[in-house]
């Protein structure tokens, strides 16, 4: 299995033998994170965020950073090229020349799938639009297969803005190929998973879905809880926002019923949904992922560029 010179668009450009190959090696990292400290000395990552991010920004650029290479990019288009009207593709084409890898955040669906059609290094979906976000993925398997030990066998709730929610989508379509898997849906009406995709999962894993409006009453029966924001700048219509926005929210007294060992996990940022009283508790784990975020990022990084990661430690 050879990463190098791939691109990763779509969290099922890979097998499930590559993404295991990518989540050990984040755990080796993990484990031992000095001993990488210099295997992309001299490679440069390039970064362009069409639109605004803090942690998957942040989390490549220290990834790339914590392995002895450099980053070049920008995190407003607006002071770029792009705001005289260059195209993805001529943008991509000069970013390849500068850089060894990129990776794209565009808030149009299918813009990082274009961008690799032109580019001459591998281009890495931060996020694209309501679609996918392949990494987040990555980073959401490597925290359950840490914390909870294995991938398989887990009864897993999406709650919050399950429509338009790329890192739901993603994380779903891979959980969906693991043995006994099974998902229960929170949401509103106006916010509830996909039916296209819903259907998909039924019918091509045979898959149990349960959809509700009501997490208290599933809470019990739960490995892990994946709280997500309410996307305000995916709305049309801000009245309709303001109507959802504090749908649900998860406070300490609502975890009574909850396993011991349940996972609260979140892709971050939070607005409300998650009351600051819930931080203490040893089931949330969403900061905690987050910084499990960066060592895959290296980790995929580091197997795009093809570097030596056969290094020993100290």
């Amino acid at each position: 299995m050879i990463l190098k010179g791939r691109h990763l668009i779509d969290q099922n450009d890979l097998s499930l033998e590559e993404l295991d190959q990518v989540l050990a090696l984040a755990e080796k990292m993990v484990d031992d994170r000095d001993a990488y400290s210099k295997v992309c000395d001299g490679k440069i990552l390039g970064t362009l965020f069409y639109e605004p991010s803090t942690r998957t920004r942040l989390s490549f650029e220290s990834a790339m950073l914590r392995m002895g290479g450099s980053v070049l990019g920008f995190s407003d288009a607006s002071a770029s090229s792009v705001a005289k009207g260059e195209s993805i593709a001529d943008t991509i084409r000069v970013a390849g020349v500068y850089a060894d890898a990129v990776v794209m955040r565009h808030p149009k669906e299918g813009a990082p799938k274009l961008a690799s059609q032109f580019s001459p290094v591998p281009v890495i979906n931060g996020g694209d639009g309501g679609h996918q976000h392949p990494t987040q993925t990555l980073t959401d398997l490597l925290t359950i297969r840490r914390l909870k030990g294995r991938l398989d066998n887990l009864k897993v709730a999406f709650c919050g803005d399950l429509k338009f929610g790329r890192t739901v989508h993603s994380l779903v379509s891979t959980l969906a190929k693991l043995p006994n898997i099974q998902f229960v849906f929170i949401s509103p009406d106006e916010l509830k998973f996909p039916k296209h995709m819903k259907e998909h999962l039924i019918e091509t894993y045979d898959i149990e879905v349960i959809e509700t409006q009501d997490l208290e009453s599933v809470i019990d029966d739960l490995d892990i809880l994946y709280m997500t924001r309410i996307q305000k700048e995916r709305f049309f219509n801000e009245a309709d926002y303001v109507r959802l926005k504090d749908s649900y929210i998860l406070e300490r007294s609502k975890l009574k019923t909850a396993k011991q060992d349940m996972l609260i996990m979140h892709p971050l940022p939070r607005v409300n949904e998650i009351s600051y009283d819930v931080d203490d508790d040893n089931r949330a784990v969403y900061f905690q992922q987050a910084e499990f975020g960066v060592y895959v990022r290296m980790a995929l990084i580091a197997l795009l560029l093809g570097v030596d990661t056969d290094v020993k430690g100290e």
